[in-house]
């Protein structure tokens, strides 16, 4: 039996990379997930996946961008009515990544994308599923946050603000409403992701090998491989006494506070 037999949960942004992997974790562990974001596609194939693997969680697929207020609704929704309830919460998605600037650069427009596609829609999608956490008097919640929340990280000044904000959000979230049964966690992976490096082209390839030789363990994680587990961890019943912390995954490369 998994960690998480029984338990239903939403994974936002589990078209790629991280979410994908931590997506695929849970299904594994035995939860149903409804996975949500834009490229329904993807997801489709994440489903088929967990499913040729023979996990003992099935995945829904649920078309979801971040932006618009209405399919977070519908993503909630589905998970409460599909599944019957919302046990695991795991907004991973993070936008703007294609568009990171220095510090020189970055005007308020593109600081406000970071905030509306990081913090913003984090904040609103755990008010949403707060009402059916509070009812059950049982919830796990984990955001994902990053390395650039808490050091310098070239040319990413507003990424590592709005990533600093969802570490204050999960502190909140972790003071608010642990009386009711719900801790929140933030986990920050250093992992191969969509967005950061593409391993078939020379200047993906370059990063990767540049990571792996800074990270200690000398290996640059993998989503699912070496980030997923932590993930399932804290989304687990066993995590009930880990609230409002900040964990990396990293290899050992930093050391969150």
């Amino acid at each position: 039996m998994g960690i998480l037999e029984g338990r239903k949960a939403i994974v936002i942004g589990a078209s790629s990379g991280v979410g994908y992997g931590v997506a695929l974790r849970f299904a594994q562990e035995g939860a149903d997930v409804v996975a949500g974001a834009r490229r329904l596609e993807k997801l489709e194939a994440l489903a088929q996946e967990a499913k040729d693997r023979g996990f003992p969680g099935r995945i829904l697929p649920v078309s979801c961008d971040i932006e618009k207020e209405a399919d977070l609704d519908y993503l909630v929704e589905t998970c409460a009515k599909a599944l019957g309830r919302i046990d695991i919460l795991a907004p991973i998605a993070q936008g703007g990544l294609f568009d990171q600037r220095d510090i020189f650069h970055t005007d308020l427009e593109n600081l406000l994308l970071f905030y509306r596609t990081g913090p913003g829609y984090t904040l609103q999608v755990i008010q949403k599923c707060l009402p059916y956490m509070q009812a059950q008097h049982y919830g796990r919640i984990i955001t994902c946050a990053s390395g650039a929340a808490l050091t310098y990280v070239e040319n990413s000044c507003a990424y590592g603000m709005a990533k600093a904000a969802i570490i204050n959000l999960t502190r909140t979230c972790a003071h608010e409403f642990g009386k009711f049964g719900i801790v929140t966690n933030c986990f920050l992976p250093v992992c191969a992701s969509e967005g950061f490096s593409d391993p078939d082209s020379p200047g993906g390839k370059k990063y990767l090998a540049m990571m792996a030789e800074a990270i200690p363990v000398k290996y640059f994680g993998d989503a699912y491989q070496d980030v997923s587990l932590l993930v399932a961890f804290l989304a687990s019943e066993q995590a009930g006494y880990i609230n409002g912390q900040v964990i990396s995954a990293c290899g050992g490369c930093m050391n969150p506070v």
